[in-house]
């Protein structure tokens, strides 16, 4: 015989499976005849009856049946033998354990099954009942998990995750669930937070009591101090039990207990037999124990025959291979991509696959990090490789044959049906991450079978989970947040490009996978933006939109909607992030033609009111009149007599120009160019440093608000005015500012990184300050909360807090120091100066459409951009008088422009236009216009600033034109207004 199971204790309700003996209690372990057949992988004890599992997954029950926990349908109340348990015979079930009348499988997809009584939430599914539920049905919460091992006390239960959480559920009466006292019971699966990040290798319950065993062979226990428990000791090979005896369950031959482990008696010897090992005789044959069971009242030891050479006691800390969950591998992928296109899908990898996609918990488990690092599982750490998961997922999308590929979509579908809004534990949202990169993620044709599913699980997930994930996302490296957001921008595109249906279905389908896919896209670039921008702001747009939605009347429905809080409908303009500058150009156009036009109704209200009553008419356009030497004192008096709904009104009714300008003493129509030169002048004028308004940092060549300044807060207000009619007027004008104004003009805090840009030294020290890992800040930084500032060719410090000369920066503080740094620096410092330049800014340019502006687009709409395209430059070029596209001047003139460095490009912009930046538009928005000049060789080119005009004498060669062109640019300082 080369293996046996022995049973001892009560007897009563035919738990042992020895058949009608008429036995209640049996003193000394007795084999079970009926079971000599079965190859028993598992074996557990309940309080009534027993459950075993074999080798090739068949599940037996005896016992007694009250509550429907021997699983059998159509079962007596008692069965005195094991009989076979017919539920779950779809799955492969790797382990069963029972309570007092409850029963638990695991399944190879890392599922955890429950049925039978449920008095005290010991199933796991929800609120309790007292009636028995007989159907086996899959416990929820911990679908998500890569279950490894379950075990169940007598009310109560335990289930252990592949990265070593523990989770309980059931009474807690006795504290047995660990999880403190308070709650006489959890009806749901809850995380042992105490062991959390201790890695355990196994699990075990009592009655009333809990056992765990670490890696290391720690054992932790917990819960009441009574019932019985099994003990095998590898060292010695001796078996020991303790606990109560009134069954005979110690196996001493008495029911007496015991309250310290003490040796179960014959037939059981220990000696100079094989290997040493303890063991059985029997009849005169001798085992060696392998595995032993204990609950109840009653036990079980299996054993095999001694002589076998290879006779070992299990080692729960080894992993048991047939009972690791089904998970993807290299050589599954594999398997997929090597199928050809009309091969028939094997069947084995046709049902792991099956598993794999259509299981949480099985994708859960794969692509983990090696040996331990995937343990500790939490908001800071995935436990993913996720350049393993795209190498993997990617051979699967090199495959060929459809029908397996047609399998995984379908098992997907099943998968994202069955997502919790609220899963227990962070572990669970590793799918979310792993998924995307599945090539069919890239395919748009399953946006409503698939990707809008996706997308709105992940949208639903409830503010703990979607926050965990956010953190998780703003630590991937960027190429992986950037395909997320490529699947989700040509779904968009997808859908919006598709013929119209007159199926309400179907376009309740498209609105739907629209708004979810805006909806991914806005959480992706929060996290993006917080993160430093992890993806270019600009990866976002969508260029399509301006060509396949009306943008201006999407902007006027959005202000109605939250003017008149009319019925909410999609509007794009609440995801701002996904127009490119051509859309948003044409949103600040279409706010300014609204804000124009109601202006231009109040003038017409009030000039015909002036007919019947005595008030001056007024002009429906703005006019500026001013002079070339006094061009800043007249700008400012006339624009301080102006309020926001005249710097609104439009030169012509027709048009969306704010201002027309005239030079005192000078004939000429503002057709654009005056009102480019009034903006060139007057700013190089103001920024003088005579003035002594703004500072510049000599390292970055940037400037900010002076501290020191005696200037109004009169003349902030005008540069704030002319920036924003800068921006109405779609004319680029040169303010080194940097990034942090434009920040705050959008409500943002300003943080390290425009520190970092305007004074890259202190920004880097600070960043240094940040990251040092010694506990010697104090000396080796020898900081203070302070601030050391210059004024007047003096230096002198400024607390940064109340005594902040006597209180040191350390490791604890550092953070706070450097964010009052920055808040002095931008902020506390130049408070009067920026509150002028924001109210004048404001004054034209407030409303809602700035909150479509990103920090970076609103600096380009003031400064420009550096997206150059010369190609497109040449191609809208015109010319005049003799010159022609192909006039030999102008074709020497573009091979000597192509070839000219970056830098002296820029220059001849600054030479043609006064900035070296083009507009948000790009550069189709320069028009440049060449006419040829009389004088030949001896002239240099002339630029007209105003016009974008160059004078362009016909030289009579291209090294000439070459050198006069680069001696143009070389020598223009400033503006070069002509």
């Amino acid at each position: 015989m080369a293996a046996a199971v022995f049973g001892w204790g009560s007897a009563k309700y035919g738990q042992l499976g020895i058949g009608g003996s008429g036995e209640e209690n049996v003193l000394s372990p007795k084999e079970v005849l009926s079971l000599q057949s079965l190859k028993i992988k598992d074996i557990s004890c309940g309080e009534r009856h027993s459950l075993l599992l074999t080798q090739d997954g068949a599940m037996y029950s005896c016992g007694n049946n009250d509550y429907g926990q021997l699983g059998q349908k159509n079962s007596s109340s008692t069965t005195t033998r094991f009989e076979k348990v017919e539920s779950l015979t779809n799955m492969t079930v790797t382990q069963v354990v029972v309570g007092a009348n409850h029963c638990l499988a695991l399944t190879s997809a890392g599922e955890v099954f429950s049925w039978g009584d449920n008095s005290k939430g010991q199933l796991g599914r929800g609120p309790v009942s007292q009636a028995e539920q007989r159907n086996t049905k899959l416990v929820k919460d911990l679908a998500i998990y890569n279950t490894v091992q379950i075990a169940s006390g007598a009310y109560h239960c335990l289930a252990l995750t592949d990265d070593g959480k523990l989770f309980s559920w059931g009474d807690n009466t006795h504290g047995q669930l660990g999880l403190g006292p308070g709650t006489a019971y959890h009806d749901r699966p809850q995380q042992i937070m105490s062991l959390r990040g201790i890695p355990l290798a196994q699990i075990t319950a009592g009655g009333y009591h809990s056992f765990v065993l670490s890696l290391s062979r720690a054992v932790f226990g917990w819960g009441k101090n009574w019932r019985h428990t099994l003990a095998f000791v590898m060292g010695s090979r001796r078996l020991y039990s303790f606990g109560c005896g009134g069954c005979g369950q110690q196996g001493s031959g008495n029911t007496g207990s015991r309250n310290a482990p003490g040796s179960v008696h014959a037939p059981f010897l220990v000696g100079s037999n094989v290997r040493n090992s303890q063991t059985m005789d029997h009849s005169g044959q001798l085992y060696s124990i392998k595995r032993l069971y204990a609950g109840g009242d009653h036990c079980f030891v299996q054993v095999e025959d001694a002589a076998q050479n290879d006779c070992q006691p299990d080692d729960y800390r080894d992993t048991d291979p047939s009972k690791s969950i089904t998970y993807l591998t290299a050589e599954k992928c594999d398997a997929v991509r090597q199928l050809t296109a009309d091969q028939s899908l094997p069947v084995d990898l046709t049902e792991d696959l099956t598993k794999i996609f259509s299981s949480a918990a099985c994708l859960n488990a794969s692509f983990l990090l090696p040996d331990e690092e995937h343990y500790g599982c939490s908001s800071k750490k995935h436990g993913l490789d996720m350049d393993e998961v795209r190498r993997l997922l990617n051979r699967i999308g090199d495959a060929v044959n459809i029908s397996i590929i047609q399998k995984i979509v379908e098992s997907i579908e099943h998968l994202l049906s069955s997502l919790p809004s609220s899963p227990p534990d962070v572990e669970a949202l590793r799918l979310y991450l792993i998924l995307p990169e599945l090539h069919i993620f890239d395919q748009p044709k399953y946006f409503s079978t698939l990707i809008t599913p996706f997308g709105a699980s992940l949208n639903n997930l409830d503010k703990a989970a979607s926050r965990i994930l956010d953190l998780w996302w703003g630590s991937l490296k960027s190429r992986f947040i950037a395909r997320l957001v490529y699947v989700f921008k040509q779904t968009i595109v997808y859908i919006l490009q598709l013929p119209d249906s007159m199926i309400d279905r179907e376009m309740a389908s498209r609105f739907t996978g629209v708004r979810v896919s805006l909806e991914v896209l806005k959480k992706l670039n929060t996290v993006s933006e917080k993160n430093g921008q992890i993806v270019p702001y600009h990866h976002f747009y969508i260029p399509e939109l301006k060509d396949k939605v009306n943008i201006k009347q999407d902007y006027a429905q959005w202000v109605q909607q939250n003017m008149m809080f009319s019925r909410p409908h999609l509007s794009f303009c609440n995801y701002p992030f996904v127009f490119d500058g051509a859309a948003k150009s044409m949103l600040l156009q279409t706010d300014a033609f609204m804000q124009m036009q109601t202006a231009y109704e109040e003038v017409q209200r009030r000039n015909i009111q002036s007919l019947f009553l005595p008030i001056d008419p007024v002009s429906p356009m703005l006019v500026l009149h001013v002079t070339r030497p006094n061009i800043v004192t007249d700008t400012l008096h006339q624009l301080e007599k102006q309020g926001p709904a005249d710097l609104k009104k439009p030169l012509r009714r027709d048009c969306v120009i704010l201002l027309q300008v005239i030079f005192m003493g000078e004939e000429a129509v503002d057709e654009g160019g005056v009102r480019k030169e009034f903006f060139l002048l007057l700013l190089r004028e103001i920024m003088d440093p005579k003035y002594g308004m703004f500072k510049v940092y000599e390292e970055s060549r940037l400037q900010w608000f002076n501290p020191m300044s005696f200037e109004d807060k009169k003349m902030f207000h005008l540069i704030g005015c002319l920036c924003g009619l800068a921006i109405y007027n779609s004319t680029i004008i040169q303010l080194d500012f940097p990034l942090v104004l434009y920040k705050k003009l959008l409500r943002r805090k300003p943080d390290i990184e425009d520190l970092r840009e305007i004074m890259p030294s202190v920004g880097k020290g600070m960043q240094d300050l940040l990251e040092y890992d010694g506990d010697d800040i104090e000396d080796v930084f020898a900081l203070s909360f302070e601030v050391t500032v210059e004024s007047f060719g003096s230096v002198h410090s400024v607390p940064l807090v109340n005594d902040g000369a006597n209180k040191s920066v350390n490791r604890e503080n550092r953070q706070e120091y450097i964010d009052l740094y920055i808040d002095f620096i931008f902020n506390k410092s130049v408070e009067n100066q920026y509150s002028g330049f924001q109210d004048g800014f404001l004054k034209v340019c407030g409303g809602r459409v700035l909150e479509l502006f990103h920090p970076q687009e609103l600096q380009a709409m003031v400064v420009g951009n550096e997206n150059y395209d010369f190609l497109e430059l040449e191609k809208n070029t015109m010319y005049k008088g003799d010159y022609h596209r192909y006039h030999p001047t102008i074709v020497w003139f573009w091979d000597v422009f192509h070839e000219l460095p970056l830098d002296d490009k820029k220059k001849f912009l600054m030479y043609l236009t006064g900035s070296d930046r083009i507009p948000i538009l790009g550069m189709q928005a320069v028009r440049m216009f060449i006419q040829p000049t009389e004088g030949g060789d001896k002239y240099l080119p002339v630029a007209h600033t105003c016009f974008n005009l160059l004078d362009l004498p016909k030289y009579s060669s291209k090294q000439i034109l070459q050198e006069k062109l680069t001696m143009a640019i070389e020598q223009t300082e400033g503006f070069g207004i002509v």
